[in-house]
């Protein structure tokens, strides 16, 4: 049976979770953090609003990329030393 398509199998970090990871927890991180730091500011405006919004979570869409990215990095580098460790699989090659 072929490969799927959208089957990957990436060397080293695989950024298309790490993409996806962050999407998700900017989103479900991101959100509560804005309407708490909002309770503490005046914002008149709907311009107000949005702009404070952007910023704060632009902030927090950096600090997630950054935090999913080395978590993915040293999740790879643990693998990598489990291989190293105990040699190639000998189920693998069949």
């Amino acid at each position: 049976m072929p490969e799927r398509v959208d089957s990957t199998d990436p060397d080293g970090v695989d950024f298309g979770w790490v993409m996806q990871t962050t999407f998700v927890l900017t989103i479900v991180v991101g959100a509560p953090v804005v309407a708490i730091a909002s309770a503490a500011v005046t914002l008149p405006t709907w311009t107000a609003m949005a702009s404070f919004a952007v910023r704060v979570g632009a902030l927090v869409w950096f600090v997630t990329a950054v935090a999913v990215y080395l978590y993915a990095r040293r999740q790879e580098r643990q693998e990598s030393d489990v291989d190293i460790e105990t040699g190639p699989d000998p189920a693998e090659n069949d």
